[in-house]
């Protein structure tokens, strides 16, 4: 079982994404923007995290690298979890200090076994 802070601003994707994390056993904890998600990062201290990009004020890009920089928060590995499909998002995202990047709509197995990955290093 893991601690996953899921920082993504959609609702409806905290409900999916957190019916099959705890269908796995995992522990969620949600916030809706990047600067909510960071203060919640540094005081909770998650096993992981999965960033959405695109969200109001800081996108997912800054918030991953503020993440990846904090001392207090820089061995907390990110994934993030994106409808930004191109290339050029994936490189950027693991270049601000994401270890994986996902395009929604991923698979249920294709996120545990990110998730797995991520846990394992």
């Amino acid at each position: 079982m893991a601690h996953i802070l899921v920082i993504d601003d959609s609702p409806t994707f905290h409900a999916t994404i957190g019916a099959m994390l705890r269908k796995h056993g995992h522990e969620c904890v949600f916030e809706t923007n990047g600067e909510a998600g960071i203060a919640t990062a540094t005081a909770i201290q998650p096993d992981v995290i999965l960033m959405d990009i695109i969200m109001p004020g800081m996108s997912g890009f800054q918030a991953t690298r503020v993440i990846s920089k904090k001392s207090e928060t820089s061995h907390i590995p990110v994934i993030i979890v994106s409808t930004k499909d191109q290339p050029s998002d994936k490189v950027w995202g693991l270049r601000q200090g994401a270890c994986d990047y996902l395009v929604k709509e991923f698979s249920e197995d294709a996120l545990i076994h990110a998730i797995n990955q991520v846990l394992k290093k």
